[in-house]
Order: structure tokens, then C-alpha cells, then sequence
């Protein structure tokens, strides 16, 4: 079973502990924790990793897979070193994206890696069954569920600002070498997040763990006080929790990553992240006495701090309450759907 020990709330598993049989198994032992969990070697006898012998190596069993898509790839100026991230002024980026073929790509990585006073180039969640057919079901791993399409993340020395995923994240590496940082999720208030709108890639990112400068940005040292740093080497996984913190740092002259996204706790279509920004326009705006009364009523209903809301009234009194995760679930959606129609 997984060390309960562990320092700072990360997990830490054997490739061969038992939480690692099924799916099943592994969210009753490790997601169910709420914690990270670093396993080491457990993707160790993927063939991904195992025929990544060298750079080019790595790249050529990707490439054998090549479907012809051409995939987006990112290319920043070897001053930044491998740092993609805002403009200096944020009104920007200081890298371009531009789609090629992969073929060309991986020789930009290899050019690179040789000389690195030339370009950086990246290729950030490339799906695998729309870009590399076959690649997935070669590379299997028995604790995500089957329907989850796998990632892969390819390029030279890189780094991916903190940011967090909406859903669960298993990262394993199959050449290189990562380096992740962790902030726990209640630490969004001390990490100074950019614009939720202008993103690098999809999530928020945090400006504080990009400068590290402590006079602009005093509360991330409370942040600091509280990461985690976890070093992976191929064959090296590790699983994160939905809206863990983490900075990626890739530091081989080329580096490849595969990783899965799905929401493991989910009953449903609807996405929390969707709520909380529902609730922004809704409530964040709203005189402060407001706001306080409303947040009495989502750690009522929603926190559910003193359990059950309608715990007092016999179950079968409790209308679209009683079961949440059966025909209640419907119920609700169909109100809020009649609401925000104006029916």
C-alpha cells in the first residue's frame, strides 16, 4: 500500500504495490487520498521507454507511429532557455507557434540538443491516437481507465509556468528528465495567477513561481515554504490530484513525456471549474456582506461543513437532495437549464 508517511502529503508507491492492479484499485488506495504520488519505475516496460535508448532513438519510435497530422509547435529564442511564458510587459508571449510536420519538428529538437545556442522547440499534449495511431494501445497502463486518451509532451530543455489541471493528471516520463514543482491548491492565493483569458496553454499560470522576485510578489514565500520538488527519470511516474499547483521543468537536451487526463470523482457532465466561473460573474461583484451571506450558503449546500443539508428531515423528504448521484442529478441540471433559458 502506499507510504502514509510521506513527507509534505506526497505519496510515495513501489512499482509493484498492489494499489497499482486496476483502476479501480488504484482510486481506492491513491486518488481517494487527495494526495501526489510518485512511483518509481513503474512505467519502466512501456515500449516507448524501453526503445528510447538515445535522442534520436526516442524520437524515431514516436515517428514510426507519425499519422501525417501536422501537430502545433512552439519554438522560443535561446536566451529565454527553454522558459516558455508571457512577454516582459504580459501583453504577449516570447515564443511563436507554428504547425509542421513532426518529422521536421523532432529535427529541430535534434539540432538543438547538439547546439544549444539554436532555438528550443516544444510540442505540448499531443494526442496520441489523433497524431500517433496505435501508440496508445501499445502503451497501456492498467490504472487508467481504458477511455483516456493519452498525451505526449516532446522537446528540448523546457519550462512550463505553475499552473493546474481541472482534472486528474498521471505523468510518466519516457526519455529525459522532468523536474516538477508542487504548491498544494490552497496556495492559489499566495502564487499571484496571471489572466484566466491569455494563457499559455489553457490554465492560469502563476506569476510568482515564474520571477521569484520577493519584492513584487511578498506572499510567495508562504507558497515556497510549502512545495514540493519531485525529480522523474524514464520510467518514473507521477500522479497529481485536480487543481494540484505544479511547474514542469524538462532538462535533457530532449525530453518526452506521456500523461493522462480524466476526472476520476466525476458524476456527471459538469465540470466544477464551470461553476466557479458561473459564480464570478453571478456573486464575485457583490457587496462583501453579500458575499458572506452566499458563502454561508455554499458551505451549507455545497461544502457541506455540517453534513448532509436535509439531514434533519426524513430521506424520503428531500426532494432533488436525496440523491445527488441518482435521479437528483438530473433534476437540478433540468432547473438550472430552465433558469439560465429565462423559462
Amino acid at each position: 500500500m502506499p507510504d502514509m508517511s510521506a513527507r509534505l502529503g506526497l505519496l510515495e508507491l513501489a512499482a509493484g504495490d498492489p494499489a497499482l492492479g486496476t483502476a479501480e484499485q488504484f482510486h481506492a488506495a491513491v486518488i481517494a487520498q487527495g494526495s501526489p504520488a510518485v512511483i518509481r519505475d513503474f512505467c519502466a516496460d512501456l515500449p516507448a521507454v524501453r526503445a528510447a535508448t538515445s535522442d534520436k532513438a526516442a524520437l524515431d519510435h514516436l515517428l514510426a507511429y507519425d499519422s501525417g497530422r501536422r501537430p502545433q509547435v512552439f519554438e522560443g529564442h535561446a536566451d529565454n532557455r527553454g522558459r516558455y511564458f508571457y512577454s516582459d510587459d504580459l501583453s504577449g508571449f516570447n515564443f511563436t507557434r507554428s504547425e509542421v510536420p513532426l518529422a521536421q519538428a523532432f529535427a529541430r529538437m535534434l539540432t538543438c540538443a547538439e547546439d544549444p545556442a539554436r532555438p528550443t522547440a516544444y510540442i505540448g499534449s499531443l494526442v496520441a491516437p489523433a497524431y500517433l495511431p496505435g501508440f496508445a494501445e501499445a502503451n497501456r497502463l492498467a490504472i487508467v481507465p481504458p477511455q483516456v486518451e493519452p498525451r505526449l509532451w516532446i522537446g528540448n530543455p523546457s519550462t512550463a509556468a505553475a499552473h493546474y489541471d481541472a482534472y486528474e493528471n498521471l505523468a510518466c516520463v519516457i526519455h529525459g528528465a522532468r523536474r516538477f514543482t508542487l504548491y498544494p491548491p490552497d496556495a492559489i492565493g499566495d502564487l499571484y495567477v496571471g489572466p484566466i483569458d491569455m494563457t499559455m496553454a489553457g490554465q492560469p499560470a502563476s506569476l510568482a513561481a515564474a520571477s521569484g522576485d520577493p519584492a513584487r510578489y511578498p506572499r510567495f514565500a508562504a507558497a515556497q515554504a510549502r512545495a514540493i520538488t519531485v525529480e522523474l527519470e524514464p520510467g518514473d511516474a507521477l500522479f497529481l490530484p485536480k487543481l494540484w499547483w505544479h511547474q514542469v521543468e524538462a532538462t535533457a537536451p530532449v525530453n518526452v513525456m506521456l500523461n493522462y487526463w480524466w476526472d476520476a470523482t466525476a458524476i456527471g457532465p459538469d465540470a466544477p471549474i464551470l461553476s466557479m466561473l458561473h459564480a464570478m460573474i453571478a456573486i464575485a461583484e457583490r457587496p462583501e456582506a453579500e458575499r458572506q451571506a452566499f458563502r454561508a450558503f455554499f458551505d451549507h449546500y455545497v461544502f457541506r461543513t455540517q453534513g448532509h443539508p436535509l439531514a434533519h428531515l426524513p430521506e424520503e423528504q428531500r426532494g432533488v437532495l436525496r440523491d445527488i448521484k441518482g435521479a437528483g442529478y438530473g433534476q437540478i441540471r433540468a432547473m438550472i437549464m430552465r433558469a439560465l433559458r429565462g423559462g
